[in-house]
């Protein structure tokens, strides 16, 4: 047990190297800039961009990941009879009894509930095990070992967030210290220990707004389809088969549902996601949300379809398309 303790503890430091890492050339970038090449015209504007990148890319990182209620565990009746059933049919059985009462739509690829083992809970829809976090994480996109966390529900609008402002931040650099660049480069300037510090900087920008935009625009592409990592690569499964575009509900309305639906809280990395990670509204199915809301309050257990209630369900059931 000793050193399965030491080597989980170890895994965990080690995971920190790559925040290390970013925090470390973000410190070096604001040297260069701020100390050696000292343009005050443009350092308003680059502290406000450094201001919001930083601020965003913490609030990923320190955004614990949300889990399932206990709405989505086993009662201790049926919790007793899955773990003594030894057959999966039955097992099977057991878990839709209790997910007929849960807002649950998808299922696994055999059309099988979708069920944790290791966290022991009736997975929401859009949630997945991480293995890493070890916890089961609401609408989970993947995990990001450069913030060290898993992006879900919880962090997905300001990791997108942190992207847009890690680009312009960039860009800030890169436009702002080209001409610096191409005057060191032609030998325009004499040479300085501040030289290093100015050509690197600049191909550095460069390197990280190449790949940062690109990944940023994938993302976009994702919220405007309402759509996670996972649920690009692998369609959601629901009872009439896999649908990639299951939970899209138009562009206004995808964007909303990951930004809020407040536009003056878009570009500041606070929470205004609409709903609560445990449902979401999707065009296959139409359910009366006051109606489910009241037996999970009888069942004594936590309001999970607070989504529901916000958009009220006007969506006409889109199931005659399959």
């Amino acid at each position: 047990m000793a050193p399965s303790h030491a080597l989980r503890c170890c895994k965990r430091v080690l995971n920190w190297v790559p925040v290390l890492f970013i925090n470390l050339v973000v410190g070096w970038s604001y040297y260069a800039y701020v100390v050696e090449l000292c343009v005050c015209n443009y350092l308003v504007i680059f502290h406000i961009f450094l201001f919001m990148f930083i601020w965003s890319y913490w609030k990923t990182i320190w955004s614990k990941p949300a889990g399932p209620s206990k709405a989505f565990g086993l009662p201790r009746a049926e919790k007793e009879l899955f773990e003594k059933e030894d057959r999966a049919e039955m097992q099977q059985q057991i878990l839709k009894k209790v997910a007929k009462n849960l807002p649950v739509y998808t299922c696994t690829a055999g059309g099988a509930i979708r069920y944790c083992d290791h966290c022991q809970v009736i997975k929401p829809d859009r949630c997945h095990h991480c293995s890493t976090c070890e916890m089961c994480v609401l609408k989970m996109d993947h995990h990001c070992p450069w913030v060290n966390n898993c992006v879900g529900f919880s962090n997905y609008k300001y990791f997108v967030l942190f992207l847009a402002y890690a680009s312009l931040y960039c860009v800030v650099i890169c436009a702002t210290v080209i001409q610096y660049f191409i005057k060191f480069w032609t030998k325009q300037l004499p040479d300085t220990h501040a030289k290093f510090h100015i050509l690197f900087l600049f191909f550095v920008a460069s390197l990280f707004f190449i790949s940062i935009l690109s990944l940023l625009i994938y993302h976009l592409w994702l919220v405007g389809k309402n759509r996670t990592t996972i649920e690009a690569f692998r369609a959601p499964v629901f009872t009439n088969g896999p649908d990639k575009n299951g939970f899209s509900l138009g562009f206004s309305k995808n964007v909303a549902e990951v930004f809020g639906d407040q536009v003056k809280y878009w570009i500041f990395p606070v929470f205004s996601s609409l709903g609560d990670g445990h449902s979401f509204v999707t065009r296959l199915v139409h359910i009366d949300p006051e109606q489910a809301n009241n037996i999970l309050q009888q069942n004594g257990k936590r309001q999970v379809l607070s989504f529901y209630n916000i958009f009220r369900i006007h969506l006409v059931c889109f199931s005659f398309v399959h």
